[in-house]
């Protein structure tokens, strides 16, 4: 005979591995190639900029992805990110502003490897652009829903 106990647990571990799964609620997209963009980040120019990503989907899954980052004015973050006039004035900064570009462009490929934008944890080093990723994914997703 089973317990109280043991089918309540059994009720309740059940429950949690719903609510985990989704129920079976998980969206689904239309084929296309969607883009999103995130707002624009501002603290006294270190970081300072948005987001932009380009999502290919084919039969439902994202088979591409290309995320990058602009400065708030809209120039391109890309080997010159960190520099000052064209020149390399402060190594440090230059440095960490080049370990936040590399970093950033590791979420596009860890959004195809994995399909769900919500298991990807951020890299160290691109926190900035990894809030910048995630707003623009959720934005481009919006538009491919079904």
């Amino acid at each position: 005979m089973i317990s109280k106990k043991f089918l309540a647990l059994t009720v309740m571990c059940t429950v949690a591995a719903m609510s985990l799964t989704g129920c079976g609620t998980s969206k689904s997209y239309n084929d296309g190639t969607y883009t999103g963009k995130s707002s624009v980040y501002e603290n006294d120019g270190e970081g300072d900029g948005y987001g932009e990503v380009s999502i290919t989907i084919e039969g439902g899954k994202i088979t591409e992805c290309e995320f990058n980052t602009y400065e708030a004015d809209g120039t391109l973050k890309d080997e010159d990110y960190g520099k000052q006039n064209g020149e390399i004035a402060n190594k440090d900064f230059y440095s960490k502003a080049q370990k936040a570009l590399l970093g950033s462009k590791e979420y596009a490929k860890l959004l195809v490897e994995t399909g769900d934008y919500h298991s990807i944890d951020a890299i160290s080093g691109a926190t900035i652009s990894y809030d910048q990723f995630m707003e623009a994914v959720a934005n481009a997703l919006d538009e491919a829903e079904k």
